[in-house]
């Protein structure tokens, strides 16, 4: 865990992220937590005062009006592009990413007595193409957590990036041929 004993958790931010499942429903996380006062509530209150057209950062809610905490800002990383997209982003992961934080905390993986003095960053990924809002929570709330989990704990470590490189680059868009890796 990445902590300085002058300044608690995440005396400098934590970083990583997630991605969970494939196809019309996956979900990609990226979250940066960091503490107030420092350069996270900077990029927090930027985002949150900078929307752009499609992009618009909104502060994650457990139900209208109770926040969760740490105070979480939702980035969507793909502009909305059609009711069941809309209703996925800021319906179902918006509620799987307030779970998924809250997840974190009640495990231990951020600790309740610091929620307070946190603020955390997210990047999500809703794909346009979805079509299960129920399946998109999931993914998102397991996307999250799993993002929390990756900062809070330094992964992948540079051991588990070698293994992973051995296979080659992938992702769920592409992956290239073992042809063109030995070139």
């Amino acid at each position: 865990m990445s902590t300085h004993p002058a300044a608690g958790f995440a005396a400098t931010a934590l970083i990583g992220e997630c991605f969970v499942d494939d196809g019309g429903n996956a979900a990609h996380t990226n979250v940066v937590i960091g503490r107030k006062g420092g350069p996270v509530e900077t990029a927090w209150a930027t985002a949150l005062a900078t929307p752009s057209a499609g992009h618009v950062p909104f502060m994650t809610v457990v139900r209208p009006s109770v926040p969760v905490k740490p105070l979480t800002l939702f980035v969507n990383k793909a502009a909305a592009a059609g009711e069941l997209h809309e209703r996925a982003t800021w319906g179902a992961a918006q509620a799987g990413l307030a779970q998924g934080v809250l997840d974190a905390v009640t495990e231990g993986l951020i600790p309740a007595e610091d929620i307070d003095d946190l603020l955390i960053v997210a990047a999500v990924w809703v794909n346009p193409a979805v079509d299960d809002l129920d399946v998109s929570f999931r993914n998102q709330r397991a996307g999250a957590y799993g993002a929390v989990r990756a900062a809070v704990t330094g992964t992948p470590t540079l051991a588990d990036i070698e293994a992973a490189a051995k296979e080659g680059p992938a992702n769920p868009f592409y992956a290239p041929s073992p042809e063109v890796l030995a070139i």
